[in-house]
């Protein structure tokens, strides 16, 4: 962390006291990032980010009074705080809640078994308005999208928008990919694969990578077949 710049402001949401003490033991281990509160409960997280304003909300998904999925929900459809980011704290047991946390806003997932310098870069990641998505959680989404039997595209015609080459770019990102490998893929260096996901964000109106995500299913361009 440079001098003049700010730490991030985290908020933890999860009803285990020991996970919390654990999380915030490993954050505050990075001077460039601050907890600034700890919610028991999806409630208290909602009631936390409104009084605190924080950067980035860790949030578990099971939680008493209101679940991790309400509480994104309301975090990011309020005009106080949504210009947080809610990364959601899963295992693999928990992957029906993947799309509908991507669906609430969420800009990632993290396993809580997280490799503590994997944690506190998730969170500067997060920060700058990039999304975590692995590879490996991208394609459980997928499989779970494509076993939904009630799951029919909307809005198709919102790809009408896009340039054929920003399709190909948004398929690929939906795959989980880096720019670099967007890149790789199609032959075009990482800097204009990041201009032509920037470009798809703007015409999608997506906050994040992850909402591009979100977008390319619903519209049907992936997780078909």
């Amino acid at each position: 962390m440079t001098a003049s710049s700010e730490p991030v402001r985290v908020l933890l949401a999860d009803d285990q006291t020991l996970v919390r003490a654990g999380f915030r033991l490993i954050l505050e281990r990075d001077e460039g990032i601050e907890v600034v509160g700890e919610a028991g409960d999806g409630q208290e997280a909602v009631d936390l980010a409104r009084r605190l304003m924080p950067d980035v909300v860790l949030m578990d998904v099971r939680m008493p009074l209101m679940d991790g999925l309400e509480a994104t929900r309301r975090i990011l459809a309020d005009p106080r705080t949504e210009a947080s980011k809610v990364v959601v704290l899963t295992t693999f047991e928990v992957d029906d809640y993947v799309f509908d946390a991507l669906r609430a806003g969420a800009s990632g997932f993290l396993l809580k078994e997280t490799d503590p310098a994997e944690l506190r870069q998730a969170v500067h990641v997060v920060r700058s308005g990039q999304a975590l998505l692995s590879p490996s959680v991208t394609r459980r989404v997928i499989a779970q999208f494509a076993r939904a039997a009630d799951q029919r595209p909307t809005e198709p015609e919102r790809l009408d928008r896009l340039t054929a080459r920003e399709r190909d770019v948004l398929a690929l990102v939906a795959e989980g990919l880096t720019n670099d490998e967007v890149g790789q893929r199609l032959f075009m260096s990482p800097a204009t694969a990041k201009t032509h996901v920037s470009r798809a964000m703007s015409k999608l109106d997506a906050r994040d990578r992850a909402q591009l995500v979100v977008i390319a299913f619903e519209t049907g361009l992936v997780g078909r077949g």
